[in-house]
């Protein structure tokens, strides 16, 4: 019965080109193990290489819209190139040199505070906070000396031996010599300014060569596919420059009030604080804290009371409340394209990799490799594993809570797109091709029926969860506009569709053969009664020959039955003759759900007619438009063979009247 009701493993054939648009998204590639661990080798034994030209590339996206801003102005390209580089070079050695003196004027003056340290931690002793755990500890070391002295005692005494003379230790000074004293100062030195001169060389000529570059890496890379290459050139650029320079912004946003508050406060050598914050922020999540930490111990170090401690941490909390909730959303949002999880990950991969630098450069690293996976298909793992965007289109991700068995989560996604969407677009996009991708499943064979009436469990409880969004639609005034598709078979285009009245109408929302078409129906039967119809509903078990004798007619102007089966023709037909019959004045609608909602109206009207029902729909807002309208009824036409045996019938009447 159930093979019946359902449809047979057969007609999966049928199934797939109707529900190609709602297959899954197709399964991504993963690279091979071995060319994730030789690309990982090469830039962790190659770093001393690839630090400097990933710091270089980061630069020329940072630095190329100010190149490009100069030249409109009518400045020659090698010089808005020069001028460019040696200005953020110029203002890094600022930065730089100001944070030294601000240290060595610091590191003089640390002697002065150990007074104010030692103070806080007698009066914490005093107080007991912190002073048990010291006595204990205190305590414990004595008992340990003692038992040890004990030990020694019951040792057996023995001949004390002389101790054997040490040497006196000599000290040599040697003088050095002034090129000794040089190479001392100059030798540590040497490889971060090698490496800071090299980066200010490349930088300049890949701004210089830039087209050439982008020319040749298309060449290498994607001559195949111009237009992907080039798209994913132009969004990496947009995406890193983007971010760098809001990010720095940002910072300045942030430091300015920090250096200008803890100056307020009495924190010594608050420029320097401030520096330390803006550029510390430049590291994810930790960042802020550590700038936070030193500011900290010097409030703790400089007074005698907690007041300024606390005052100082309130400064902190207070601006980075602000910044991460009002200023970065404000200026930026989420224009990186990456996750938390993928930027807290990423952190930790650069930093094990690079160190402190590959910390600070692992956002724009990583946007780079996103931006990759998004336009080549090579790389869309990394897309998949680090990008923000979802992964799972609307239905699949409802269609896979609906699988596991949780209308909960499944009513959250349905509400978080209802603040933007109509119930009828909803379900028309996203919970039908869902229930679509459940009967390809059926179909296909891999759903049970214990899983098939559990999808159909958790998407009726998804409907009733919905009740009180549908009456709050049905309250506002505003009649529901849908979105269909345009009929010039552009998908880009679509019109809209203002939904009919449905008050003083009474509708039959009833599923076709089995479970999944009954949560359809449920779903119809819902966007009915926003737009003010009576609905009643019926399972598929109703619908059956002995079933439908029982259905309560009377008051009911259509019945609507559901098919997520488009090759349940043959039993759709059979159900609208049984329907007719059992009332005449009956409109008798068929809906055989579709996500390419938008088939030929002709066809639907020429099946319409084969099937003697009143309409036939493929989507969500015909079905509605069908169920509400004010055409008369079809009559039901007789089928050939009955008119012949009425026709015999008659003849055979006339002929023995004739013959008496």
């Amino acid at each position: 019965m159930a093979n019946r009701r359902n449809g047979t493993a057969s007609q999966a054939d049928g199934l797939g080109d109707t529900l190609s648009v709602a297959a899954p998204h197709p399964r991504t590639a993963l690279p091979n193990v071995a060319a994730i661990v030789t690309t990982v080798a090469a830039l962790y034994f190659g770093r001393e290489v690839f630090l400097p030209i990933a710091i270089a590339l980061l630069l020329t996206f940072a630095l190329a819209p100010l190149v490009s801003a100069l030249k409109k102005v009518g400045i020659p390209r090698i010089a808005a190139v020069i001028a460019s580089v040696l200005g953020a070079f110029a203002a890094l050695g600022l930065f730089s040199f100001i944070v030294a003196t601000q240290v060595s004027e610091l590191a003089q003056n640390i002697p002065v505070y150990q007074t104010n340290i030692l103070t806080k931690i007698r009066s914490l002793k005093e107080t007991g906070v912190g002073g048990g755990i010291l006595a204990r500890l205190s305590k414990v070391v004595e008992r340990v000396g003692q038992e040890i002295d004990r030990q020694d005692a019951t040792l057996p005494a023995t001949t004390p031996e002389k101790p054997p003379r040490e040497p006196v230790p000599v000290e040599i000074v040697a003088r050095e010599r002034p090129l000794q004293v040089l190479q001392n100062i100059v030798g540590p030195l040497i490889s971060p300014l090698g490496s800071a001169g090299l980066i200010i060389v490349v930088v300049i000529f890949m701004l210089l060569e830039r087209e050439d570059l982008r020319d040749r890496f298309i060449r290498l890379v994607g001559y195949g596919d111009l237009h992907r290459t080039t798209e994913a050139l132009q969004d990496a650029a947009k995406r890193v420059g983007r971010y760098l320079l809001m990010q720095l912004v940002v910072n300045i946003v942030y430091a300015i009030p920090i250096a200008i508050g803890l100056w307020a406060l009495g924190i010594p050598n608050a420029l320097l604080w401030g520096l330390l914050a803006l550029a510390l922020r430049f590291v994810p999540y930790i960042g802020p804290i550590i700038g936070m930490l030193l500011p900290l111990f010097l409030a703790l170090a400089v007074a005698p009371g907690w007041s300024l401690v606390l005052w100082t941490a309130a400064l902190f909390v207070v601006m980075e409340l602000i910044t991460g909730n009002v200023i970065e959303p404000w200026l930026y949002g989420s224009r990186t394209g990456l996750s938390p999880l993928a930027i807290i990950v990423a952190a930790i991969f650069w930093t094990w990799l690079w160190g402190p630098l590959g910390l600070i450069l692992s956002t724009p690293l990583t946007v780079c490799l996103v931006v990759l996976g998004r336009h080549v298909p090579q790389f869309e793992f990394l897309d998949v594993l680090f990008g923000n965007e979802p992964v799972l289109e609307p239905h699949a991700r409802l269609y896979q809570r609906l699988l596991a068995g949780d209308p909960e989560e499944a009513t959250d996604h349905a509400e978080e797109m209802l603040e933007e969407k109509y119930l009828v677009e909803f379900y028309d996009k996203v919970a039908i091709p869902a229930l679509l991708l459940g009967e390809h499943d059926r179909m296909r064979g891999v759903m049970g029926d214990l899983q098939r009436r559990q999808v159909a469990a958790s998407a009726l409880m998804l409907v009733a969860n919905l009740d009180d969004s549908a009456q709050e639609e049905a309250g506002e005034e505003e009649s529901p506009v849908a979105a269909e598709a345009s009929d010039d078979g552009d998908p880009g285009g679509e019109d809209e569709t203002e939904l009919p009245d449905g008050t003083d109408m009474s509708v039959l929302c009833a599923g076709g053969r089995g479970e999944l078409d009954d949560a359809a129906a449920a779903m119809l039967a819902q966007v009915l009664e926003v737009q003010g119809a009576t609905v009643s509903k019926a399972g598929f078990a109703d619908m059956e020959p002995a079933s439908i004798r029982r259905l309560e007619l009377e008051t009911v102007d259509t019945v609507v039955v559901g098919f997520l089966n488009r090759d349940s023709v043959k039993h759709a037909r059979f159900l609208v003759r049984r329907l007719k019959r059992a009332k005449a004045a009956l409109r008798v609608g068929i809906v055989f759900w579709s996500e390419a909602a938008a088939e030929d109206k002709e066809t639907a009207g020429k099946l319409a007619r084969d099937m003697n029902a009143d309409f036939v729909a493929y989507g969500m807002v015909d079905a509605v438009l069908g169920a509400l309208s004010n055409e008369p009824p079809v009559a039901l036409k007789l089928v050939a063979k009955r008119r012949m045996r009425r026709q015999r019938a008659a003849s055979k009447k006339v002929t023995t009247a004739a013959a008496g």
